[in-house]
């Protein structure tokens, strides 16, 4: 399929363009989900998304992608958001692809990257393990050389939708003696091997979002070592820097403040200057994200390397995300403790699954505190002690 090209477009072209898209492809039942949707009911959009040629807005149009420049790219998130599109089974689209395409051989490409866009291969990341998470670098699932394969035996856990994934990429050791930096590597594994163990894990919002992965004797084909031998530590840095724009994403932040200001238009709280300062200082802090996060993917659209200073992304990000949820839950008042789909002030509107979802944002791909250890060493070049 030879797709326009969208970049050529004026910005206001290109907005009309998704918007005519979303209204004419995106199944209705679908919109403003809160939660993150299983396989099964996102196959359909994943499908359509790939035929049309739109399933992967960040990668280049030679790999197959829509190419989009930082600009465009932001249109498209806005009217995701606008429009209430659900985030479908990504991690194949905006991690292991890219790091496929930036360290991956030639076969790899030519193999994975294909069945990523036809949504055949869908990827989930085995990475945190019960005692390594913040601290990555002390994993201990390790890949031994057995042969033309290696031999997988660990634990991986709060794995983002394994149950639904056809394939997972792992950090795994695969030289004790070396510095634990220096001892690992980066594998492709078919989740359908002999071996692995799936279990989901239920949250606090009663969702089985996540899982803990099981591995006891896995074969893994040596050609599915990405970067070579003990070189996994500069592609995990590589694919969290990729996590990071992807959790910093103005989008969650975005979408709680939509609801946020119906809730309060109904409540009839912008005649309150204390909840409209509130508000005001919230929406600033999101106008700034969305700016921060446009000058990073613009980074990544030109190829270059991100540094450090990216953490900051996922901090703005995730601190507003939670500030947000909680004048939600203050402005709900009495309903702010009730579950599911509420009719608040002739407003459908669910105040606490945000709240819950918010929670854990400042831990997982690495918490608030480690990312402000490596800005306070790598940024701002502060002595350690």
């Amino acid at each position: 399929m030879t797709l326009p090209d969208f970049n050529a477009m004026s910005d206001e072209e290109f907005r009309t363009e998704v918007r005519a898209f979303f209204a004419k492809h995106y199944p209705p039942h679908l919109r403003y989900i809160l939660r993150r949707a299983r396989w099964s009911e996102m196959k359909e959009w994943y499908l359509t998304l790939s035929q049309h040629g739109w399933i992967a807005p960040n990668w280049s149009r030679e790999h197959g992608g829509m190419g989009l420049d930082a600009g465009k790219l932001m249109i498209l998130l806005e009217e995701q958001e606008r429009y209430g599109v659900v985030r479908v089974p990504d991690h194949g689209m905006v991690q292991v692809g890219p790091i496929i395409m930036k360290y991956g051989s030639a076969e790899q490409q030519q193999y994975y990257l294909p069945k990523i866009l036809s949504g055949e291969h869908i990827w989930a990341q085995g990475y945190s393990e019960p005692n390594a998470g913040s601290d990555l670098a002390s994993l201990r699932t390790e890949a031994v050389p057995e042969g033309a394969d290696f031999i997988v035996n660990g634990q991986k856990t709060w794995t983002t939708l394994a149950h639904d994934a056809t394939h997972i990429y792992l950090l795994v050791r695969t030289d004790k003696q070396a510095k634990k930096q220096q001892g690992i590597s980066f594998l492709l594994v078919d989740a359908k091997s002999p071996g692995i163990t799936i279990r989901p894990i239920r949250n606090l919002a009663g969702h089985e979002e996540f899982c803990e992965v099981f591995f006891e004797n896995v074969r893994v084909p040596r050609a599915n070592l990405v970067g070579g031998l003990n070189q996994g530590w500069t592609v995990a840095k590589a694919l969290l820097s990729f996590e990071r724009v992807n959790i910093g994403s103005p989008r969650r932040p975005q979408y709680a403040l939509k609801r946020l200001e119906m809730l309060a238009r109904a409540k009839g709280l912008f005649d309150d200057p204390g909840f409209v300062d509130k508000f005001t200082a919230l929406r600033l802090d999101i106008a700034d994200l969305a700016s921060l996060y446009a000058r990073y993917v613009e980074i990544v659209k030109r190829g270059d390397e991100l540094g450090q200073d990216v953490s900051m992304l996922k901090i703005w990000a995730m601190e507003a995300w939670q500030r947000l949820t909680d004048l939600l839950l203050e402005t709900a008042q009495e309903y702010g403790c009730m579950p599911g789909e509420l009719d608040i002030d002739g407003v459908e509107v669910d105040v606490l699954s945000p709240f819950y979802y918010a929670r854990p944002g400042t831990i997982y791909g690495g918490s608030s505190e480690i990312q402000r250890n490596i800005l306070a060493k790598y940024v701002l070049r502060l002595p350690s002690q």
